[in-house]
């Protein structure tokens, strides 16, 4: 018969070899249809009137970064301490400041994720887009890195801008007039897609905000991913493909900026996976694994 000898298990644990961890690098790049993202490059083909716009911003934020196993489960990856990354959140930055890209813009990138996860084998990845409802409501101006860029920043009560990709489409495309101010702009002739929580409930502008009913944070699973031959692909072609990027509706922000009733965010937010008023969540479309070797190109 075996006998329990106490404190024997809480021993065997304590003396439990920990799961060995190795270095992750999940590497991003910025697209337009298929063709690398630069800054001051025009591209064709865009929305549903196959425009021609010239990007002048492409930033998002990240959080909750879990790499698949083939058996389905799911395994954190701990996010290094960086000027990018802080407090299990990373911004990828593939703008460089130059060009039409200048104003607000920065000369430094990120475009890979850098943590450690146990060590393994991984088919998958997994991550939610945006700020967490922990950090997003604080002050930019004196914020920690890299949230303490203002332009990635609405205002206190309505958070961060968890995507920012901002087009030059031509004088075909003017500005609403009338579009809220705290919103910001993306200037004559510009398509804004800013993806950020909406309707929070605050004292006053200048107070944090809570309690959004639109949280807009969708999380984003991917199969066929390796972190060793596969890079994640930020593609902002397919998800303008339902919007007409050459008009804007009056009294609405320029472009889609999350906001309800703006009939240029009823094909933009559900191809990021979201639901908008009373439209359901769709498919995401803006991103996919892709090998290496062809991502580099």
């Amino acid at each position: 018969m075996t006998r329990f000898i106490p404190g024997l298990a809480a021993l065997l644990l304590s003396t439990a070899p920990a799961l060995a961890q190795q270095e992750v690098a999940i590497r991003f790049a910025a697209q337009v249809n298929g063709a690398a993202f630069a800054c001051g490059q025009s591209y064709g083909g865009l929305g549903s009137t196959q425009a021609t716009a010239t990007p002048t911003d492409f930033r998002f934020y990240v959080h909750d970064v879990h790499l698949l196993r083939a058996d389905g489960s799911a395994v954190p990856v701990t996010l290094t301490e960086s000027p990018w990354q802080h407090q299990g959140v990373a911004l990828l930055d593939f703008e460089n400041g130059q060009g039409p890209c200048a104003q607000g813009g920065n000369a430094a990138l990120n475009e890979t994720l850098r943590g450690t996860a146990p060590a393994g084998s991984y088919t998958g990845l997994r991550f939610t887009l945006g700020v967490p409802e922990r950090l997003n409501h604080q002050d930019a101006t004196v914020a920690p890195s890299p949230f303490n860029l203002t332009a990635m920043f609405w205002n206190w009560q309505n958070g961060y801008k968890f995507v920012k990709v901002d087009l030059q489409v031509g004088a075909a495309a003017p500005a609403a007039a009338n579009a809220p101010a705290h919103v910001g702009a993306a200037g004559e002739g510009g398509f804004a897609l800013h993806l950020g929580s909406t309707q929070c409930v605050a004292a006053a502008p200048t107070q944090p905000g809570r309690d959004c009913r639109n949280p807009n944070r969708p999380v984003i699973t991917l199969t066929g991913f390796d972190p060793l031959s596969t890079s994640v692909i930020a593609d902002v072609g397919p998800v303008l493909a339902g919007v007409d990027i050459t008009r804007n509706t009056e009294r609405t922000p320029p472009g889609c900026m999350s906001f309800p009733n703006d009939p240029e965010c009823r094909s933009v937010l559900p191809a990021l996976g979201l639901p908008y008023m009373d439209l359901a969540a769709g498919e995401q479309r803006f991103f996919r694994v892709q090998p290496l070797r062809q991502a580099a190109r």
